[in-house]
């Protein structure tokens, strides 16, 4: 599960249809992504960080 994705998506003020059509996805890729049901592509991960104001890191590095 992404929290850090849906967080930040949350932080934004944006909706899961709002963040979708900003990066040209349906809605329900972007719950799947941030349930861990999807894997996206980088060229969407990137799509994604510039939406939201950020960096692969901040989004999708896992520390372990």
């Amino acid at each position: 599960m992404n929290h850090k994705m849906r967080e930040k998506r949350q932080a934004c003020g944006l909706s899961q249809a709002d963040l979708a059509k900003a990066i040209g996805v349906a809605r329900q890729t972007v719950n799947m992504v941030e349930n861990g049901e999807y894997n996206p592509t980088l060229s969407l991960c990137l799509k994604i960080c510039r939406a939201l104001g950020c960096t692969l890191d901040d989004l999708f590095w896992e520390e372990k």
